[in-house]
């Protein structure tokens, strides 16, 4: 559309409000975006936690070897002189020979105990092949299947050898005797850790591997031939589990450098702070620290397990710092079994990053297996260095002086550099290198605060996070601080467990055991606990209640639920919504709960929650007192008559505005059922019997051309999308002809029912899956015979429900079922319906079971269809059948409907996808009763155990899980729509530019007046007939509706979007539309003549439209052909939704509560036709069908509130409009075309004007102070304010200048001059001002 350049850029609009209205667009709030709209109500997909550790192990005994006959050295080394003498740090010389060699097993032996006291040592000094395989095979005994240690010293003997032997000594030591690893490996067998500390010891590894795989060999070979010798011998050990570390490579020998001790390898691996702090000194950067001598290193305070001293803060700082290397070098797998498994491993082997680290720098490289990363050179080593000199550089002062000891800034840094990585970093990027120190750091009491905070944030990124830091180990730290009693650290911790068990809930079970649970217990009663960690306390305490028994009983002898009981009305939502879950999840299935419960009269205090404003939370409350009467456990009175006051109670909600809160109460009613289900068998029957005898006339058997007919071919036939909300086409029903041979219960079109007898169940149905239906070839009630027996129970008497007598609570209940089936909500309807088919099943089972075995009809597949295909319903796992195109090709065979032929004219309302078959597949297939598949449906009938159970379990709305999923996310992060920089918000600030250029532009128009309104801009034919138009305020999409459809199309390019079904039932007709959140992202509102509201998304642009949600707006409503349907008024200011019609009410719908909030009484006998509202006045005017315009202030009371009535028209309003300035008037149009003008203070009209008779639409433009009649009479007329004539429209232009058809509907753009007009005709035009105005 071009706009005149001038008009661009005209001065005369002041930009002041064209910002004014650019900032009420971002005021404005909107409606159905909340997540429970956006996204899919069901938990996250659960992560493999790989962080538990499978098979915890202990290294319980260890066999020191040491080979080392002092004095005399093996013939192939030859040594330096001076050489490196000490073993042990003892210099062998020292003392004799066997002093010598008693002493420094005695003192290997304590340098191991530091790691590992509780093993057992065994001593083999200088030994024979004999004693080191008796050392060996006890051990191993002993051991069982833990870990043993086997250290192998070899300096006093020769070197290893290629064929895979180390040596021992002969008994008179004139010998050495090798031995070889294969022997070795049978006498310690596994899981096993070896440590060889002699040259060459590379060549060990390699033949203890090459032993292994010979080992693996033997065994295969043994197993597939029995009568191999081997086969006959006990088997031996795999080798799997083993762990080697070795002092060098195959071809290097020991240092020998006198400085340092002889055994370097074990020093790093037993002593190593001892030896990093010796070979610091000897580095040519300690000269930078003065006055540092090896001899004052002796001499450095502390113990070594004491963190507060010198010596024990260089060991904690040593263990962080390797431990961070190897977790950030090595893989989490390997990292879990060497770091996380065994303590004696976990040590050794932090302790060999330090020997790597040294031993390469005198050309040696230690060499484990499994093979480790290099690690010699990360950064982090740095860090030790700088630890070290810090520590160092006090010495002299400290042991000379007697000063304090100045703790390392170490820890403090690291917390400093993880919180940088936290503020600074992006989305996707590697995990932080300072993981594992913030563990370390949570032994500490003085940064522990920090470490908790930052942790918490770390967390907080995701369950991704988590999952990280629980392999990390974080889990046994922050369960040992539950034991603390510290009050700074319980928000943290609440948080930190929240988020844990958000993504882990298998944690349960640790917490109970611990009892960690008290811990939650008392942040729950604790009122001085601000709302949000009391929230994460009843979030974890509803994790560990949830189907764990143990957790139940323990929590309720917490008196759990009396601290839930006290926090119902708590003003935080989301505290409500988990103390309510909480509570259903500690009676689920747990008798003393439910008791407990009753006696503190639980679920009285619950019902407050049913009418909260927060749909999540009644959703929960629903939840609840679900769980209340669904336990299993006998039944008194007692108990039945509180089952019964729940039941009434939450029958109440049936016409709820939420979805979400309409699915959970299906499911509290399905445990109502199972708990009584011989009565609602007996209820089923009676239903049954009286829906026979019935017929109830559906309007829509009228011939008229929108309903659904057979098919021809013609090019005609929209091509609709499929709607994936939409699991079942309801519109294809009619089609749905089941097999002749086993008709049930389908209706044909007249309504009346075909004979019914219980033995023919019908299995399966040719068309059924022809047509992307439910599964009804396994349901016993079609939609159309649950829909006949809610009409037929007159479902008008639920409003006068509440106060039966009790016998015919099951009565009610049924009919509340039904009434859900339904439901205009795909989702709630399935559900229902599952429940009714259930029940009845089992009714007509029990009724007749001898029937079910006659006709097997159950267990065989079905005889063929009237299409005379077979119907493939053998299957696995009963899948849809899948019919050859031709038997179902939409074109060509439609099952006609048994009555009489039409015209015809339209497609049953499935997806066409040109000459293929519509497969069901297009339609996840939600709905399985018997989820085994046909197969097996006889059976259960046979065990009613089995299906009892079905309907119990297969019954779940996700609902908890879904509201867990909140912990799990980022909860401190901006939400993108917040955040200035976010893709989200640009979109939204283009969109608010949009209309401000929509609305000047418009204007600009509007305000120099439009002398005519005749100028064709689109015309196009449309697929049904249009009944509702609605153009889009701001972009060029207009909606039209027919009966039961919706198309889109785009104005300017002329061009259809979309076209898709709406899903009400056949005999009901969409009669307004509208469209919310118009000014950003638009959703559509259709309201039917049944009184059902959708609300969808996603429609006109390449996604598949959605069905956001639906509720039924206005109950008690009877479709009728003659009626106003339902009209509704849309305030985008208040989020208020005004409905009405053929009532005698106005019903007003707060949609940020989707609840209603309050009925005005029309005071007319007369149906509502049109509604209009200013939300500045909080007036409501309405026209109705005797002629009277009433206007109402919803501020005052039911009795008060209608303010004004005038009854000037003598016939049925068509239109009456509220203009929305401060002191609008009311003009009403009646069909007799007399337009009036009302001031809403006086009560006679200021203004008359006469238009054309026969009115049957008209709208007036908000802007441009226009109105237009739609007649009968084929023609179209516009007027002015004045009430003068400035356009008749009577031809089309081009197509040989054809006349319009009658107007059906028309309607303005809310900004733009345009008009669109609808006619019988199918065809949909725009009318607009002329061009060179445009």
């Amino acid at each position: 559309m071009k706009m005149d350049s001038d008009l661009l850029h005209s001065p005369a609009v002041g930009l002041t409000e064209e910002e004014e209205a650019d900032m009420n667009d971002w005021k404005l709030p909107l409606a159905f975006m909340k997540k429970r709209h956006s996204e899919k109500i069901e938990g996250s997909k659960a992560l493999a936690q790989s962080w538990r550790m499978k098979d915890r192990m202990k290294t319980v005994s260890v066999a020191l070897v040491l080979c080392l006959n002092v004095g005399v050295d093996p013939p192939d080394v030859v040594k330096t002189s001076p050489c490196a003498r000490l073993e042990c740090w003892i210099d062998p010389l020292s003392m004799s020979p066997q002093k010598a060699l008693e002493t420094i097993g005695a003192n290997l032996q304590k340098q191991y105990e530091n790691w590992q006291p509780r093993a057992r040592y065994k001593q083999s000094l200088d030994p024979t092949v004999d004693e080191v395989k008796k050392l060996c095979t006890s051990l191993r005994r002993n051991a069982k299947e833990e870990r043993v240690l086997f250290h192998y010293n070899g300096h006093g003997v020769p070197r290893p050898t290629v064929n895979g032997e180390i040596w021992v000594f002969n008994k008179n030591y004139t010998q050495y005797i090798p031995l070889s690893i294969y022997d070795l490996q049978t006498w310690m067998g596994s899981p096993s850790i070896f440590v060889y500390d002699c040259s060459n010891a590379g060549i060990i590894v390699k033949s203890f591997k090459q032993f292994a795989l010979q080992r693996e060999q033997e065994l295969e070979v043994a197993a597939i031939n029995p009568s191999h010798p081997l086969a006959q011998m006990p088997l031996p050990p795999s080798m799997k589990n083993c762990i080697q570390l070795a002092a060098c490579e195959a071809s290097e020998l020991l240092p020998m450098n006198p400085d340092l001790p002889a055994d370097l390898f074990t020093s790093c691996l037993t002593t190593p702070i001892k030896i990093a702090l010796r070979w610091f000194c000897m580095q040519k950067s300690a000269k930078l620290v003065p006055g540092v001598t090896l001899d004052l290193i002796e001499k450095i305070p502390g113990r070594l397990n004491d963190r507060r001293t010198p010596l024990g803060e260089l060991n904690w700082i040593f263990t962080a710092i390797t431990d961070t290397i190897a977790w950030n070098v090595l893989p989490r797998d390997l990292f879990q079994k060497l770091f996380r498994q065994d303590l004696l491993v976990a040590s050794l082997f932090r302790n060999f990053l330090l020997a790597e680290r040294i031993m390469r720098s005198y050309n040696c490289t230690p060499v484990s297996s499994p093979r480790l990363p290099p690690t010699y050179m990360h950064a982090m080593w740095q860090a030790w260095d700088l630890a070290v000199d810090i520590c160092l550089s006090q010495l002299p002062t400290i042991i000379e002086e007697g000063t304090a000891f100045r703790h390392s800034p170490f820890f403090a840094e690291q917390l400093t550099a993880f919180q940088v990585w936290l503020t600074m970093g992006v989305e996707n990027r590697n995990p932080p290198e300072q993981l594992p120190i913030v563990l370390q750091v949570l032994l500490s009491q003085v940064h522990r605060l920090r470490a908790l905070d930052l942790l918490g944030c770390f967390l907080d990124l995701g369950p991704w996070a988590v999952s990280l830091a629980l392999s990390v180990g974080i889990f046994p730290y922050v369960l040992k601080l539950l034991q603390s009693s510290a009050r700074e650290l319980r928000p943290l911790l609440v948080f930190i467990w929240a988020k844990i068990l958000a993504v882990d809930s298998s944690c349960q079970a640790d917490l109970v055991k611990d009892n960690g649970h008290k811990y939650f217990l008392s942040v729950l009663a604790d009122s001085y606990m601000p709302a949000e960690h009391r929230t994460m306390a009843v979030f974890i305490l509803a994790v560990i209640v949830n189907s764990y028994n143990t957790g139940q009983e323990a929590c309720l002898q917490g008196n759990l639920i009396a601290n839930c009981l006290e926090q119902l009305s708590d003003p935080h939502p989301l505290l409500r919504q988990w103390v309510a879950i909480c509570l259903g999840r500690i009676w689920q299935n747990f008798e003393p709960a439910r008791w407990c419960g009753v006696r503190d009269s639980a679920h009285e205090k619950l019902y407050t929650l049913l009418s909260d404003p927060i749909p999540e939370v009644r959703c929960a409350a629903v939840f609840a007192l679900g769980t209340f009467v669904g336990n299993s456990a006998e039944r008194t009175d007692h108990s039945t008559t509180i089952d019964h006051n729940v039941a009434m109670m939450l029958a109440q909600l049936i016409n709820d505005g939420s979805p979400v809160v309409r699915k959970e109460l299906v499911v509290a009613l399905s445990h109502l059922v199972v708990q009584y289900e011989s009565n609602f068998c007996t209820v089923a029957l009676q239903f049954i019997e009286e829906e026979k005898n019935y017929t109830v006339p559906s309007p829509a058997n009228t011939a008229e051309p929108g309903s659904l007919t057979p098919v021809r071919d013609s090019p005609a036939i929209p091509r609709l999308r499929s709607v994936n909300s939409y699991t079942n086409i309801r519109a294809a029903t009619t089609a749905r002809n089941l097999n002749k041979s086993l008709q049930n219960l389908n209706l044909n079109e007249e309504g009346g029912p075909a004979a019914f007898s219980p033995g023919n169940l019908s299995t399966s149905s040719s068309a059924s899956s022809t047509l992307g239906s439910p599964d009804n070839d396994e349901y016993i009630l079609s939609f159309e015979t649950i829909d006949k027996m809610r009409r037929v129970s007159s479902y008008s008497s639920l409003n006068s429900l509440i106060g039966v007598s009790f016998n015919s609570v099951y009565t009610q209940i049924w009919r509340v079922l039904l009434h859900l089936a339904a439901d205009p909500f795909p989702e709630v309807s399935d559900l229902a319906m599952k429940v009714l088919n259930s029940i009845a099943y089992k009714a007509t089972m029990n009724a007749r079971p001898q029937r079910i075995l006659d006709s097997g009809s159950l267990t065989q597949s079905a005889p063929a269809s009237p299409t005379s295909k077979g119907t493939h319903i053998h299957q696995a796992g009963g899948s849809p059948p899948m019919p050859s195109a031709s038997s179902s090709s939409l074109t060509n065979e439609v099952p006609k409907p048994p009555a009489r032929e039409q015209p015809a004219t339209r497609p049953p309302y499935t997806p066409t996808l040109g000459g293929q078959a519509p497969h069901s597949h297009q339609f996840p297939r939600t709905r399985k009763m018997f989820d085994k598949g046909p197969e097996q449906a006889g059976e259960d009938g046979d065990e009613p155990g089995s299906h009892r159970n079905y309907i119990s379990a297969a019954l779940q709305t996700g609902l908890c899980d879904w509201s867990a999923k909140y912990f799990a996310q980022p909860v401190m992060k901006i939400p993108e729509e917040h955040d200035l920089e976010s893709q989200v918000r640009m979109e939204r600030q283009w969109r608010f530019l949009r209309n401000t250029r929509v609305r000047r532009q418009s204007r600009g128009i509007t305000q120099r007046g439009v002398s005519r309104l005749d100028d064709q801009i689109f015309i196009n034919r449309n697929p049904g007939v249009p009944s509702v138009v609605k153009f889009h305020p701001f972009n060029t999409c207009i909606a039209v509706a027919d009966k039961d459809s919706i198309c889109f199309w785009d104005w300017e390019k002329g061009e259809r979007l979309d076209y898709f079904y709406n899903g009400n039932p056949r005999y009901t007709r969409i009669t307004a539309m509208e469209y919310l959140n118009g000014h950003d992202c638009s959703l559509l509102l259709t309201a039917t003549d049944d009184g059902a509201l959708r609300i969808w998304k996603n429609f006109a642009d390449q996604k598949n439209p959605e069905m956001v949600t639906a509720w039924q707006g206005l109950s008690d409503m009877l479709p009728t052909t003659r009626g106003a349907g339902m009209v509704v008024d849309w305030e985008q200011e208040t989020g208020l939704l005004m409905t009405s019609g053929d009532v005698r009410v106005v019903r007003i719908w707060d949609t940020d509560r989707e609840m209603k909030v309050q009925d005005i009484p029309t005071g007319a006998d007369s149906c509502v036709t049109s509604l209009s509202c200013d939300s500045q006045r909080s007036l409501i005017v309405a026209g109705l069908g005797d002629g009277s315009v009433r206007v109402f202030d919803r501020r005052m009371g039911p009795n008060e509130c209608r303010v004004m009535t005038y009854r000037e028209h003598g016939a049925w309003v068509v239109k009456a409009h509220l203009q929305k300035e401060t002191d609008g008037h009311i003009i009403s149009v009646s069909v007799n075309g007399d337009v009036r003008f009302f001031e809403p203070r006086s009560p006679d009209s200021i203004n008359v004007l006469q238009t054309v008779k026969g009115l049957t639409a008209l709208d007036i433009h908000p802007q441009a102070n226009l109105f237009a009649c739609g007649s009968m009479n084929q023609f179209i007329a516009v007027y002015n304010a004045n009430g003068d004539v400035i356009s008749n429209i009577k031809y089309y232009d081009g197509f040989m200048g054809q006349r319009i058809g009658a107007i059906s509907c028309l309607a303005f753009h809310p900004h733009w001059p345009h008009l669109a007009v609808g006619s019988n005709d199918y065809y949909m035009s725009i009318y607009s001002a002329e061009k060179r105005l445009r």
